[in-house]
């Protein structure tokens, strides 16, 4: 007799046998719902995807110089050594230099931003998880404000990037710190419980430490410039800060996404994950692990810009469903693609004024995260 949990898993992930077995699995008997969901993760791949690339381009053409995407495409090809440069070096320079960096650099922070919102909210069993819930955020943000006050801006990602790490550090010592003595489980003393109370209490000791010494030390252009860490902006990204979030992405994003049935193993529950097979201990160490290497990462170029982890997973659930294995990729290009429009809105829509893109993730997003809560789709 088939239990309920196993009945669930055997439909989630269907069986596949060998060449020649003389049984039918449980996806052979109903291939059709199997076939409609992935028809309907392509066609929703195929879409985010044409949607992001023409974003992109559209979004290196706003702005006070104005570009037709013809200036844009011929720009890119003249780089990449295919074509003549057709521009002038002050068009080529708009495009190549100021606009497609920081364009990439937002779709490349979107992207992570919401696989990790995704990835949190399945290990912790939390809706309302994101990727600054083990206290990532506040870490780095002391990191970030320490170099800033010191004059020794240049420093401000790896600062940043450490003080993530450090946050992390101290989120899983003090969590596995309050699982000694008690009850162990399959999970051993690192229950989603712990480890989301361990880091709303590193984030508050962080966040007193930033605050002390903003207000102790900042001042002038250097409160100016934390501020505008601290609300999270792309203004003054380059190629280098593609490179840093756009390779932890692939780095780091490639393994979390190739996780998804350990994911939707925890999903169950951690006894249920056992069962089927996942160390949960380890899985959820090593998963944390990346979220936070990758967050801090994300965090060191951009600063902090909060919603995009918390939404983007809610609202392509709505579109595929639970399973992780469509839920992650698309979690990220819905991402990328939000956070290209946010940053486009954010640096044009006040011109000749910039605001901080975490404030129209935070215009956009608590609305949207309203509406979702009514629908009584977060449960």
């Amino acid at each position: 007799m088939k239990t309920p949990l196993v009945e669930q898993s055997l439909r989630v992930e269907p069986v596949e046998t060998a060449p020649g077995e003389g049984f039918e699995t449980l996806a052979a008997l109903a291939p059709q719902p199997a076939k409609r969901r992935r028809g309907r993760t392509v066609l929703w791949a195929v879409a985010l995807g044409a949607a992001l690339a023409a974003s992109v381009i559209a979004a290196v053409t706003i702005g006070p110089a104005g570009l037709a995407p013809s200036d844009v495409v011929a720009s890119v090809l003249a780089h990449l050594g295919i074509g003549e440069p057709t521009l002038s070096p002050l068009r080529d320079g708009i495009v190549w230099e100021l606009r497609m960096p920081r364009v990439l650099t937002a779709a490349a922070v979107g992207a992570g931003l919401a696989l990790c919102g995704a990835v949190m909210q399945a290990l912790t069993r939390n809706p309302l998880a994101d990727p600054y819930l083990l206290g990532l955020s506040s870490g780095a943000s002391v990191g970030a404000v320490v170099v800033i006050v010191l004059g020794v801006g240049l420093l401000l990602p790896l600062a940043a990037f450490a003080g993530a790490l450090a946050a992390l550090i101290a989120t899983l010592a003090l969590a596995g710190a309050a699982g000694r003595g008690s009850s162990r489980g399959p999970g051993g003393g690192l229950s989603p419980t712990r480890t989301v109370l361990a880091g709303l209490a590193v984030s508050s000791m962080f966040g007193a430490v930033t605050s002390l010494v903003i207000f102790w030390s900042a001042t002038g252009d250097s409160y100016r410039e934390i501020l505008n860490w601290l609300l999270g902006s792309l203004a003054g990204t380059d190629w280098v800060s593609v490179a840093i979030a756009g390779g932890a992405l692939v780095a780091i994003g490639i393994p979390l996404i190739a996780s998804a049935r350990t994911l939707d193993a925890f999903a169950f529950g951690d006894a249920a994950a056992s069962a089927l097979g996942v160390h949960v201990g380890r899985s959820r160490v090593l998963l944390l692990g990346g979220t936070a290497l990758l967050t801090g990462a994300l965090v060191a170029v951009s600063g902090s810009i909060g919603f995009v982890g918390l939404i983007l997973p809610h609202g392509v659930r709505l579109l595929v469903g639970s399973r992780h294995r469509a839920l992650l990729p698309l979690s990220a290009l819905a991402g990328a693609l939000f956070l290209v429009w946010a940053d486009t809105a954010a640096r044009t829509l006040f011109d000749p004024r910039e605001l901080p893109v975490g404030i129209i993730t935070a215009l956009i997003g608590g609305p949207v995260f309203a509406v979702l809560l009514m629908r009584r789709r977060v449960s």
